[in-house]
């Protein structure tokens, strides 16, 4: 194998992009795997203010098999074709090729990253895993300060939506360690990159 990966879940908003920024590594978006707006498969709010609209905290809403396709590629060869996502638009919007670089390492992050883990760690692919955590109410401010600045989606929804995301944060977290991620706070998953990404400059 060429590299392994470090993944990072979470909570929306909780500072995974920007944590994954700073380890100077380069970087998988796993968000950028989430299907279109269009497609007919995807999963829909049932209940309260938001039913009808669709769900995209939904595992559903999410292609992990292109996702695994575009890891193992990483993986094996050093470098990768990733789609680039639009949020605003919902859906893709062109293609880019991820490049390693040489380094032995890169972080995977996204909020369905959770839902890699075993596969990497079956496959041999796993350096770390963590699920990066906030205050709940931190989580929800620097997310809907975040979605508003970039249009997201239309205000009101983006608010329905943090509230709910507020309520569900404890079981995100509880799914993610489910899953074999190590619940840690941006600055503790800092110092644990730091010290791999010193180990992968030293190779």
């Amino acid at each position: 194998m060429h590299a392994r990966v470090i993944v990072l879940a979470g909570p929306s908003g909780a500072g995974k992009s920007r944590l994954a920024e700073r380890t100077g590594l380069p970087v998988l978006r796993l968000d950028d795997f989430y299907k279109s707006g269009g497609d007919p498969t995807l999963p829909l709010i049932t209940e309260g203010p938001n039913a009808g609209i669709v769900d995209w905290d939904d595992p559903e809403s999410w292609l992990l098999d292109d996702a695994m396709a575009a890891l193992d590629e990483l993986c094996r060869t050093g470098r990768a074709d990733v789609p680039v996502y639009e949020i605003a638009r919902n859906g893709r919007c062109g293609w880019q090729t991820l490049d390693l670089d040489g380094h032995d390492l890169f972080v995977a992050e996204g909020i369905f990253a959770q839902e890699i883990v075993s596969h990497c760690r079956e496959a041999g692919l796993l350096a770390a895993a963590y699920c990066v955590r906030q205050h709940p109410m931190v989580t929800f401010w620097r997310r809907l300060t975040r979605d508003l600045r970039e249009h997201r989606k239309p205000p009101l929804v983006l608010v329905r939506r943090g509230l709910a995301l507020l309520r569900d944060q404890r079981r995100v977290v509880g799914h993610a360690v489910e899953c074999g991620c190590r619940p840690v706070t941006p600055d503790q998953a800092y110092a644990d990159l730091d010290r791999l990404a010193g180990q992968d400059a030293a190779r």
